[in-house]
Parts: structure tokens; C-alpha cells; sequence
């Protein structure tokens, strides 16, 4: 594959490149060893760079293990070499890091100092979720959030500015079916990939990369999703609202804080920012998993997706994708297209329970949707992942609950009907018997909140 970017402001221009290497591994074959592999699965965040996109007026901090060649066409990449100015300046982050004694063994700092480079561009002061994805085994986390906050009132250091030499980045010519693609024209993929199903589809490479890394499987032919603009974006039609399918966990955060603010705070704790800036909505509903973050809420919500193969569209309820463990709704040559969820749902709430409260993997995640008249329950819409194989519907538990009054002795009384829903396993994230009392306890927390009480973490003191 040939890809043209930016490199700690230098252009490099490669060819025969395997699409399929990761960032971090070529990186450190350039010498450039100051990041770190640690993890090796996105998890860790000693392997944070900082990743410009073509058009993009700021930053964001990317995991580069999970990273693949062929997804840096056009990007502006520095690593923690090429942070500090060409004349040996420290960047503001790095003499805080030093003033505050964030670094002891030194491992992790270099993605912390990525992360908060990247942050700094930005301008944010949301320094502990910005941070949440690198961690440090020795100095803690006081000094470096400490680090974070002195130096957020630095200007952005001008030598970091990439736009104007990215722009001159010459496009490299397109392979169509070659072992790398990345297609810009939409109509001309799904017609190739229609008749070319077994091509392996890249978008973030949040789930993807980790079969590079952990599973050590060769793709045969992959196509790279990046460039299909058309794919991305959040527009309004009517009451609705159209999330394209490559859109950004990061970027659909943003969309849904105003329309609907309990998806966006779900989003907050949807991995990591590294993870958040890359992974898409419709990789996280097309890799089927039963504990993904955003399906339960997205089924409490109503939502439908749209799906394509060739110039051919269906439309069908989200629910009704996921068929059974590894099994979705989707033909060979078919693709996730877009999203489409309601433009009001004012008794949505979603519950997610993990171990830790910043990037972790659900237990149980719930989505509850209740419609009321007075006190009256009219309609109800309950999912939950964690659960069972697939993302599911309680829909024993709706039948219940509808035409009762909404009392907590009335949803007390309906809760059994959760076990005729769900027969949930027991894994190391959590014990079925766990599961189970853990979303009727989520039933009963949504009546809570209804009745005004606080029950976040967030918000309840001893």
C-alpha cells in the first residue's frame, strides 16, 4: 500500500508499506522508541501519540498500537520526539510534567505526555477523563492531573501547527481490490464490496487491531473506512436524527449532549479518549458483541439502522440485527450505513455497571425507556447487555409493567419478569445471580431518579 503523512513535521512518502502493521511497530523500526508498547490492546496508553486529519484544526491523542499503516493516509503524526520544539524547548505539559514530579519510572510518561499535549491544543480543563485511558503503576495520578492543570493556561506551542504542510500532502493513487484500500467514493465501494464480501472492513481498528496483536491473524484483504466522508456526521431530518456509521465515538459525544444528554454521559465512559477518537458507533453495533456500551440504550431508544449493499437499502430495528451470539442480521456484501434514532426521548436513562468507573468493560449496561399518563406506565422499552448472547429487549419484564401504576411496589412486583427474559452466565466480570439483581436494582434506580433522588456516584455523599 502507498500512504503519504506527516511525521514530527517531515513528510514521508511509503511504498509497499503492509496496511496491516501497526503504527507503534513501525515506529519503533524507525528508532522513534520513546513510545511505548505496554498493553499491546489499546488499554494502557504508553503507546499514545498525537494524530492530526486531514482538514482537522486540532489534535487528539490515538492509541498507536492498535493503529494500522494504512489508516495514517494524510494525517499529521507526533510522537513524543516530536512534541518539544525543533530547538529543544519543552512543551509546556512537559516542563509541568518536571515542576510536579509526574514521572518516576518514566514508562507511561511519554502517552501521558501525548494525551495531555493533545488536550492542551484543545484547550480542555476535563483533565481526569481526558487522562483516564493512560495509566501509571508509580508516581499516581495526583502530580500529573496537577501537571495537566498548570499548564493548560500556555499558549499552544506554534511549532505543533501541521495544517498548512499536511494540506500539500499529495494523495497517493487509489488500488481498488488491492490488500490495502481506502476508498473516498461510497457508491464505488458498496458496489465492490458487494460483489468482494470477504474483504475485512476497517474503521477505527479498536476491535480489529487487537486480531493483529493478540490473536496474531493475518488479513488478507482489508479496506479502510476513513476515507468515506459520507459516512460520518450527525444530521437532523424532522424527528429524527441520522448518525452516520463511521461517526465517532468522540464526535457523537458531542452530538448528543444537547438532544439527549444520558447517551452522551454513557459515551464519557465508553473506554478511553484514545479509544473514544477513533472507534465509530456502527463498528461498536457490527462487531455484535453482547456487552458493547451503546446497543441497550440505542434499543430503548427505538433505534433503527440502515443497511446497504449496493445500490440496495433496508431499513430494521437495531433490535432486531443481533440474532444470536456472533450471529447479526447483516447478508454478505452488506454494511452498516447509518443509525437513526429518535430526535426526543425525554425518559430515556442508561445505566452502565463496571468495575471501574473510567474505561472498563460493562458487567451489565441497561437502557430504560418508560412512557407515562399521570402515574400510569403506557409503554415501556428495556434493554440490557451483559445479559445474554446478543443485546436484548426485556420484553416479559415491558408486558409487566405496562398499565401499572409507576410505585416502587408496582415495579417491585413486575421485577420477576426479568427471569423469564434473560438466563444470564456467569464470567470474571460478574456471577449470573449478580447480574440479575444488579439490573433489577437498575429498574428500581430509574424510579429513583424519576422521583428526584441522586444515585450516581458522581453525585451521592456519604
Amino acid at each position: 500500500m502507498e500512504i503519504t503523512f506527516l511525521l514530527n513535521g517531515e513528510t514521508r512518502h511509503l511504498r509497499d508499506v503492509d496496511p496491516t502493521q501497526t503504527l507503534l511497530d513501525w515506529l519503533r523500526a524507525q528508532g522513534l522508541t520513546g513510545t511505548k508498547e505496554g498493553c499491546n490492546e489499546g488499554d494502557c496508553g504508553a503507546c499514545t501519540v498525537m494524530v492530526t486529519e486531514p482538514g482537522a484544526d486540532l489534535p487528539k491523542a490515538i492509541n498507536a498500537c492498535i493503529l494500522f499503516m494504512g489508516q495514517m493516509q494524510g494525517r499529521a503524526l507526533r510522537t513524543v520526539e516530536g512534541i518539544s520544539a525543533p530547538d529543544g524547548t519543552l512543551h509546556p505539559v512537559q516542563e509541568a510534567m518536571i515542576a510536579h514530579h509526574g514521572s518516576q519510572c518514566g514508562f507511561c510518561t511519554p502517552g501521558f505526555v501525548a494525551s495531555m499535549a493533545a488536550g492542551h491544543a484543545a484547550g480542555r480543563d476535563d483533565h481526569a477523563d481526558l487522562l483516564a485511558g493512560n495509566l501509571c503503576r508509580c508516581t499516581g495520578y495526583a502530580p500529573i492531573l496537577r501537571a495537566a492543570k498548570a499548564a493548560a493556561a500556555a499558549p499552544a506551542p506554534a511549532h505543533l501547527d501541521d495544517r498548512a504542510a499536511q494540506a500539500a500532502l499529495p494523495a497517493p493513487a487509489e488500488t481498488e481490490g488491492a490488500h490495502g484500500w481506502r476508498p473516498h467514493d461510497l457508491d464505488r465501494f458498496a458496489a465492490w464490496y458487494a460483489e468482494n464480501p470477504g474483504a475485512q472492513l476497517i474503521a477505527g481498528a479498536t476491535d480489529v487491531g487487537l486480531w493483529a496483536t493478540k490473536q496474531l491473524r493475518a488479513l488478507e484483504q482489508v479496506v479502510f473506512l476513513s476515507g468515506l466522508s459520507a459516512l460520518e456526521g450527525v444530521e437532523t431530518q424532522g424527528d429524527e436524527i441520522w448518525i452516520g456509521a463511521n461517526t465517532t465515538i468522540a464526535a457523537l459525544r458531542k452530538a448528543m449532549e444537547g438532544p439527549h444528554p444520558t447517551f452522551a454521559e454513557l459515551l464519557r465512559r465508553f473506554a478511553s479518549e484514545q479509544i473514544r477518537q477513533v472507534a465509530t458507533i456502527g463498528g461498536n453495533i457490527a462487531n455484535g458483541s453482547p456487552i458493547g456500551d451503546t446497543p441497550p440504550l440505542l434499543i430503548a431508544m427505538g433505534a433503527r439502522l440502515v443497511l446497504r449493499r449496493g445500490a440496495a437499502r433496508r431499513e430494521l430495528p437495531l433490535e432486531a440485527f443481533f440474532l444470536e451470539y456472533g450471529k447479526q442480521d447483516r447478508a454478505p456484501g452488506e454494511f452498516i450505513e447509518a443509525v437513526i434514532v429518535p430526535k426526543s426521548a425525554p425518559e430515556l436513562a442508561c445505566y452502565k455497571l463496571s468495575k471501574r468507573f473510567d474505561q472498563d468493560i460493562s458487567a451489565v449496561c441497561g437502557g430504560i425507556n418508560i412512557t407515562r399518563d399521570g402515574s400510569k406506565i403506557v409503554s415501556a422499552r428495556i434493554a440490557f447487555g451483559g445479559m445474554a448472547g446478543v443485546p436484548k429487549r426485556a420484553k416479559a419484564l415491558e408486558t409487566a409493567l405496562i398499565g401499572q401504576p409507576f410505585t416502587e411496589a408496582a415495579i417491585t412486583a413486575a421485577l420477576p419478569a426479568l427471569e423469564q427474559d434473560f438466563t444470564p452466565m456467569s464470567d470474571l466480570r460478574a456471577s449470573a445471580r449478580y447480574r440479575m439483581e444488579a439490573a433489577r436494582a437498575m429498574v428500581l434506580r430509574y424510579l429513583r431518579e424519576a422521583e428526584g433522588e441522586a444515585t450516581s456516584v458522581l453525585e451521592v455523599r456519604a
